[in-house]
């Protein structure tokens, strides 16, 4: 475990040299966040807050992640079997979460800004095949799953491709939901990552844990800077690359089942929208009123509506995050 833990360490002290200057450089451009006007009022005060911070983490966990794969190439057998399908999701999910931060920033205010929900749809779904199609089709082949009370893997064939599109397409724009309040995509996903890497070391999947340990320590670094209230904003640069990479660890570890589970927070954000959306056309068209069951969505914004403050609702979403968590790395070992 102490490779996974000094190359954590490492990509935080990466992450953390190069926040000053990426936040001047986020600002000397403009690319600041431009708030929703139907989200809670006192968000309108984070208007101008550097965004697409995600690029704090993701740069470094490439750098980290790329050296390792370079030095086995070259004989050197550090990490064992390779991370470029990881490395891969999150370099392209990334990169499509900053086009559209960079397109966000032309909006007016008659527009939600940022590319379409059906061209960004199109693009994770094409993304998420070839990475479905390349972790099936090996090597190694991923074709099972762990189900716990089971002792041996389950052997799911063919069904992996379609389960994995929808888990990286699902958990990408989840985590993107749950990227509202200052720092709770980022502690909520860290506690994901951890889970995972305990669960990939206690399998032997020990070039899993050390990435997953090595986007842990870069977001302790992008947390360091996204604490309330915030310096910067991970955008969709980050959020996007985030799920979907937290998704392809579940199932490259053959333990997806368990992903609602760990990423309950994420699943929660996801659902409450869904819900909320949902509802209010059934109602509009049969009743010809909105009925929403929540006051606002995604369900932080809920809960802050409610009277609970913004660091709150991030403890709170936190605490049961870790709780989730412990429960995860329980079931994947029973």
């Amino acid at each position: 475990m102490s490779i996974p833990l000094i190359l954590g360490a490492l990509s935080f002290f990466i992450a953390v040299m190069w926040g000053r200057p990426l936040i001047a450089l986020l600002h000397r451009y403009g690319i600041g966040k431009k708030i929703r006007a139907d989200g809670p009022g006192h968000h309108l005060d984070k208007t101008g807050t550097p965004t697409m911070g995600g690029w704090l983490f993701v740069l470094p966990i490439l750098f980290i992640t790329g050296t390792l794969n370079i030095a086995n190439l070259i004989g050197f057998n550090i990490i064992g079997a390779s991370t470029l399908l990881l490395f891969f999701c999150l370099g392209t999910f990334a990169g499509l979460g900053t086009y559209d931060d960079l397109r966000s920033l032309t909006r007016n205010s008659e527009q939600q800004g940022g590319i379409t929900a059906k061209v960004k749809s199109l693009v994770q779904f094409v993304l998420a095949t070839v990475i479905a199609l390349v972790l099936y089709y090996g090597p190694p082949a991923i074709d099972s799953v762990g189900v716990p009370g089971i002792p041996s893997l389950v052997n799911v064939g063919w069904l992996t491709v379609p389960v994995a599109i929808f888990l990286i397409v699902g958990f990408s724009n989840a985590v993107n939901l749950a990227d509202g309040l200052d720092s709770l995509a980022g502690s909520t996903t860290t506690v994901a990552f951890v889970a995972y890497g305990i669960i990939a070391f206690l399998q032997g999947y020990t070039y899993i844990s050390i990435f997953c340990f090595i986007v842990v320590g870069s977001l302790f670094a992008f947390l360091w800077f996204n604490a309330h209230p915030a310096q910067l904003f991970m955008g969709d640069t980050g959020s996007l690359a985030l799920g979907a990479t937290l998704a392809l660890v579940a199932l490259m570890t053959r333990q997806w089942l368990i992903l609602p589970v760990i990423g309950f927070i994420f699943v929660a954000e996801a659902l409450s929208t869904i819900i909320q959306v949902v509802s209010a056309k059934f109602t509009r068209r049969f009743w010809g009123r909105d009925v929403r069951p929540f006051r606002l969505a995604p369900i932080h914004h809920h809960f802050e509506a409610l009277g609970w403050s913004e660091m709150q609702v991030k403890e709170r979403f936190w605490i049961v995050s870790v709780l989730c968590g412990m429960l995860g790395v329980s079931l994947a070992l029973v």
